[in-house]
């Protein structure tokens, strides 16, 4: 059983200082995984990859947490990340739309490339249909897509073999596709 796994079943147990020692343990795997989803992001990205990594901390320590395995809770982390992200979104459509900001002339400022905003709430809503019919793919794309974990990793935490995740994402990947395209 891995230390990660130990605390998380310390935690549950009601062990008042495991919260505390499962942070350091896990903050430097998380920040990697953040800082690769986050170089995938366009110029102009105002969140942080620590920042992303304290956030979700804090959502996800702040949770009633029933987790008993090192999957669990790193899926419960991506989803976390993936929810920021996605509010984060939201947030700068709501401003690209009005959002009661005061009208400026692009003429006198230096615009950073548009985001992806579009694309990345089309993918969530997407992905939300998607885990209604192979929860197993969901979190497979969760992991890959929102933050950044290899193959093998993403297999790892799923408690997958290599092959079952490369068929399960390429699975999941057409059907995201197909998804997305029908909606334009």
């Amino acid at each position: 059983m891995s230390e990660v796994t130990q605390l998380l079943h310390a935690i549950e147990a009601g062990e008042p200082t495991a919260a505390e020692k499962l942070l350091p343990v896990v903050y430097q795997e998380l920040r990697a995984l953040a800082a690769a989803r986050m170089s995938r992001e366009n110029p102009g990205q105002t969140l942080q990859p620590t920042a992303l990594v304290h956030e979700a901390w804090l959502r996800i320590s702040g949770e009633d947490h029933p987790w008993n395995s090192r999957r669990q809770f790193f899926s419960a982390a991506a989803e976390a990340m993936r929810r920021i992200l996605i509010e984060r979104a939201r947030q700068r459509l709501r401003m690209r739309h009005g959002g009661g900001l005061k009208r400026v002339s692009l003429e006198d400022l230096d615009v950073a490339a548009t985001a992806d905003e579009d694309l990345l709430l089309v993918v969530h809503e997407s992905l939300d249909r998607l885990a209604g019919q192979d929860p197993v793919g969901a979190e497979l794309i969760k992991l890959r897509f929102f933050v950044g974990l290899p193959n093998v990793e993403a297999a790892e935490i799923l408690g997958l073999s290599e092959r079952t995740a490369k068929r399960t994402w390429a699975y999941a990947r057409a059907w995201l596709y197909e998804d997305i395209r029908r909606q334009f």
